[in-house]
């Protein structure tokens, strides 16, 4: 059974600000605690991360995945899907940065991820890993943006 979070903020930043903070994957890990490391293996022709490994706290230990990173015409969008993972059996996701009519300094930043695990949980347990995913990739990167280290 596939488990499904959507969410979204806004943020007290430009649509391109927000993107290149995501699109910085190698610094992932300085804002969302969960994880531990991130390393770009394969880039497009334009630079941007393409195969991206990572390790990450999960339920009281490691794990590691790889996802591969898709840019479509959307130039404010970036997707994501696994390639492969020790605890996930299937993950794909995006985030959609959209200017805010009326206040060119405002993005409203949408989130989406559908996960297959390879073992089965409660459904509390899904719920509060959920919630903790969920938090790290909108209220975490909202942090990060709005107060925390500048962007490169």
């Amino acid at each position: 059974m596939t488990d499904h979070a959507s969410q979204h903020v806004i943020v007290r930043a430009t649509p391109e600000r927000c993107y290149e903070t995501v699109l910085d994957v190698e610094r992932i890990p300085e804002w969302a605690p969960d994880i531990k490391e991130a390393t770009v293996l394969v880039r497009d022709d334009q630079g941007r991360p393409g195969d991206v490994a990572f390790r990450a706290a999960a339920m009281g230990r490691s794990t590691t995945y790889t996802l591969r990173y898709s840019y479509g015409s959307n130039p404010l969008r970036i997707s994501w899907r696994l390639l492969e993972g020790d605890l996930l059996e299937r993950m794909s996701g995006e985030y959609e940065f959209l200017a805010v009519p009326g206040d060119k300094d405002a993005t409203r930043v949408v989130y989406d991820l559908g996960v297959d695990l390879l073992i089965r949980l409660p459904g509390f347990v899904r719920r509060r890993l959920e919630a903790k995913v969920v938090h790290a990739a909108i209220d975490d990167l909202k942090a990060r943006i709005e107060v925390g280290a500048p962007a490169s």
